[in-house]
C-alpha cells in the first residue's frame, strides 16, 4: 500500500466562529480520539463545556485553563488525525485580535486554510485580517466554513450573500483555489457526511474536501543548505551543518558559497546514521566540501548554476506584533534562515485595510497592523522572495536590545538600486582628514529637555575648541528643522526621522576630521542607540544634559512650554510625550548646579583626557 501523505492545513477565523469545535467534531468523526480522550472530554464537558447535552468538543483543543475561563483559544494548537485517504496536521489559531501573531504563526507552516465564519455575522474585519496574512504567507488553497447555519435556519440567501462576499475577497487576495460551503460544527451537519439539513448545497462535506484537496508541491529548483553551524571534531573533519530548504542535494554537486560567491564541490552528506546519497527538503544534515573554502554561519551553500538572490536593500511585507510601533527609521534585526543582520526600516510605503485590503497611507504601524516597507540591511543578504521560497523569504524582525520578536515578514523582492550602489572608496580617508587637522574626530550628542541648556553649552564648547585651534561643527536642531529636517513634524516617526538624518549628517563630519557637537532633544533611548551605532567605538559620546524639568519650563526661552501647557503644541516632550534619560552616558551635567562655563569646561576636559 502507498504511504498516504499529509495535508497541514490551518484552521482560522473571528473570536466564537467555532473553529475549535470544528476540529474537535472532525477528529471525533475520523475516530482519531482514544477511548481516555473521550473520557477526559466527557469530564471536562460537564465541567466547563459550553453545550446543554452531550460533548462540548472545543475542549479538546482549548487546553489552557485561561483558554477554558474565557472560552476563547489563546495559543495555536496542533493536532494530528487521519482518515483511510490522507494524513491531516491542523492549526487551531486564536481569533481574538491580541492573538493574531500567533495565527500567523501557524499559517507559515500551512498548505491551505479553512476560514470560519459564523453565518449570523458574516465576515468580519478579523476574518479579513486572517484571509489577508494567509494569503501572504503564500497560502493559495482557501476553504470558507460558513458554521451555526443551524442558527440561521439554514436560510439558502444568507449563506450566498457571504460566498458572494467571499469569492469578491479572494479575487482581491489572489486566492487561486477557493470553496464555500454550509455546515454546522456543533451538530456535524456537512463535516464528515454531506448534511440533508441543506438540500440545496450540492458541494462536498469538509472532510471530502479536505481528503481530495490538491497539496501544493515544492517548485523545482536548485537546492539551498543554509548553514546552521561548522563542525570540526578534530583537524581532519570540517563539515557545515544545516537543514535543506529547497530542492534535493547529492555528493558530486557544484557548490556556490554565498555571498561571498566561493566555489566547491559537495563530498559528502553526513548523519547519525551514515552518509546518504541524498538529501530532501527538511533533512538536517552535516555537508563536507572538497576543496577548502571559508563558510560561517549565516552562509547559504547552493547549487551552482542556480543561486538565490543577494542584495542589501528589500521590498517585505510585515505583519507587526509588538505594542510599540514599528517606525521608519528605527533599526532592528533581522533573522532569516540562519543569518541575523541589522536592518533598519527605510519607508513604510503603505498599510493594508484589511477589510477593503485598500492601500493606506502610513507613517508608522501598530499592533496587528500589516503593510509594504523597504528594509536596509548592514549587510548584503541571501534570499528568494517569499513566493518562491518560504525558508529563503520569510523572516522575523527583533529588538536589538531585548531580543524580543517584533514582527514576521515576507520578502517581495530586492530593490535594484541596493544592486546598483558600490561604494567608492578614495585615497584620502578619514586618518588623513584628521591627521591634517592635527585632533581626533569626535560627535558629542547632547541630549535633554528643551530649555536644558544644550545649545547654549555646545555652544560654549565649540568656542573653547575653537580658541584651541580645533575644527569643530555644531548640528543645532532647531537649525536643522529649518533646512535638512523642515519637511519634519513632531510625531514619533518623525522625531525618528529627525535623529537619523542629523546622525547620518554628524557621521559625514567626524569622517571629514571635525569634532561635531549635536545639539537635539532626540527624546528616545532607542534613536541614540541608532545614532551611537552609526560611528565607531569612541567616536561618539552621549553628553546628558541633566536639568529638572521645572527648571527648564521656568526657563521656557522659546515660549514652547506655554503653548504646550495651552493646548497649541501637540506631541511636546515632557508635557505630553515621553522623554527616555540616557541610561550610562559618557558625561552627565547637572544643568540646576552647574554654570555654562563650569558645564564647557567639563565637556572639554573629557575630550583632553
Amino acid at each position: 500500500m502507498a504511504p498516504r501523505d499529509t495535508l497541514r492545513f490551518l484552521c482560522c477565523g473571528s473570536v466564537d466562529d467555532g473553529k475549535s469545535t470544528l476540529i474537535g467534531r472532525l477528529m471525533h468523526e475520523s475516530g482519531a480520539l482514544r477511548d481516555d480522550e473521550r473520557l477526559t472530554l466527557a469530564a471536562n464537558s460537564r465541567r466547563h463545556g459550553t453545550v446543554a447535552e452531550g460533548l462540548d468538543f472545543s475542549l479538546l483543543l482549548d487546553g489552557l485553563q485561561a483558554e477554558r475561563e474565557q472560552k476563547i483559544t489563546i495559543d495555536v494548537a496542533y493536532r494530528y488525525f487521519a482518515t483511510p485517504r490522507r494524513s491531516f496536521i491542523v492549526a487551531d489559531a486564536p481569533g481574538h485580535p491580541q492573538y493574531t501573531r500567533n495565527m500567523a504563526t501557524a499559517a507559515s507552516t500551512a498548505d491551505l486554510a479553512v476560514l470560519l465564519v459564523d453565518a449570523r455575522k458574516g465576515i468580519l474585519p478579523q476574518t479579513c485580517r486572517h484571509a489577508l496574512i494567509a494569503a501572504l504567507m503564500g497560502i493559495r488553497h482557501m476553504v470558507v466554513a460558513v458554521n451555526k447555519m443551524d442558527l440561521a435556519a439554514w436560510d439558502r440567501a444568507v449563506f450566498d450573500g457571504i460566498a458572494a462576499r467571499w469569492r469578491e475577497l479572494a479575487g482581491r487576495l489572489g486566492v487561486t483555489t477557493h470553496h464555500c460551503l454550509p455546515l454546522s460544527a456543533a451538530l456535524g451537519d456537512n463535516l464528515a457526511a454531506r448534511s440533508m439539513a441543506a438540500p440545496w448545497y450540492d458541494g462536498p462535506a469538509l472532510l471530502d474536501y479536505l481528503e481530495t484537496a490538491e497539496i501544493p508541491r515544492p517548485a523545482g529548483g536548485g537546492w539551498r543548505l543554509p548553514v546552521q553551524a561548522v563542525i570540526r571534531p578534530h583537524q581532519d573533519f570540517r563539515g557545515y551543518a544545516g537543514t535543506i530548504a529547497d530542492g534535493i542535494l547529492r555528493p558530486g554537486d557544484a557548490v556556490a558559497v554565498l555571498p561571498s560567491g566561493q566555489a566547491s564541490t559537495v563530498a559528502r552528506i553526513v548523519t547519525m546514521d551514515g552518509d546518504l546519497d541524498r538529501a530532501e527538503p527538511g533533512r538536517a544534515v552535516t555537508v563536507t566540501l572538497a576543496e577548502d573554502v571559508d563558510v560561517t554561519r549565516g552562509d547559504v551553500l547552493c547549487a551552482a548554476q542556480d543561486r538565490p538572490e543577494i542584495n542589501d536593500q528589500l521590498a517585505a511585507h510585515v505583519v507587526w506584533m509588538h505594542e510599540q510601533p514599528m517606525l521608519p527609521g528605527r533599526h532592528y534585526l533581522m533573522r532569516l534562515g540562519t543569518a541575523t543582520i541589522p536592518c533598519r526600516v527605510t519607508r513604510l510605503k503603505h498599510r493594508v485595510e484589511p477589510e477593503t485590503l485598500e492601500h493606506a497611507a502610513a507613517n508608522r504601524l501598530e499592533l496587528n497592523e500589516i503593510g509594504l516597507c523597504t528594509l536596509a540591511l548592514d549587510r548584503p543578504l541571501v534570499f528568494e522572495p517569499y513566493e518562491k521560497s518560504r525558508n529563503l523569504g520569510g523572516f522575523i524582525l527583533m529588538d536589538r536590545n531585548t531580543g524580543d520578536t517584533l514582527a514576521c515578514g515576507m520578502v517581495a523582492h530586492g530593490l535594484r538600486r541596493g544592486e546598483n550602489i558600490h561604494p567608492q572608496a578614495f585615497a584620502v580617508d578619514r586618518a588623513a582628514r584628521a591627521a591634517a587637522k592635527g585632533q581626533r574626530p569626535r560627535c558629542l550628542w547632547f541630549t535633554g529637555l528643551s530649555g536644558a541648556g544644550k545649545s547654549t553649552i555646545a555652544n560654549r564648547v565649540e568656542q573653547m575648541l575653537h580658541a584651541e585651534g580645533r575644527h569643530t561643527y555644531v548640528l543645532d536642531g532647531d537649525n536643522l528643522r529649518s533646512g535638512l529636517n523642515r519637511d519634519l513634524g513632531f510625531t514619533a516617526a518623525d522625531r525618528v526621522e529627525n535623529v537619523r538624518r542629523a546622525a547620518e549628517c554628524a557621521r559625514l563630519m567626524v569622517d571629514a576630521g571635525l569634532i561635531v557637537l549635536v545639539a537635539l532633544i532626540s527624546p528616545f533611548r532607542d534613536d541614540r542607540d541608532m545614532a551611537r551605532r552609526l560611528f565607531a567605538d569612541g567616536d561618539f559620546a552621549e553628553v546628558f544634559v541633566d536639568t529638572p524639568l521645572a527648571l527648564c519650563e521656568s526657563r521656557d526661552p522659546k515660549g514652547l512650554y506655554r503653548k504646550s501647557r495651552a493646548g497649541k503644541l501637540p506631541n511636546f516632550t515632557g508635557i505630553d510625550s515621553p522623554y527616555e534619560a540616557p541610561e550610562q552616558p559618557e558625561i552627565r551635567i547637572d544643568g540646576a548646579a552647574l554654570s555654562v562655563d563650569e558645564a564647557a569646561q567639563r565637556i572639554a576636559a573629557w575630550l583632553k583626557d
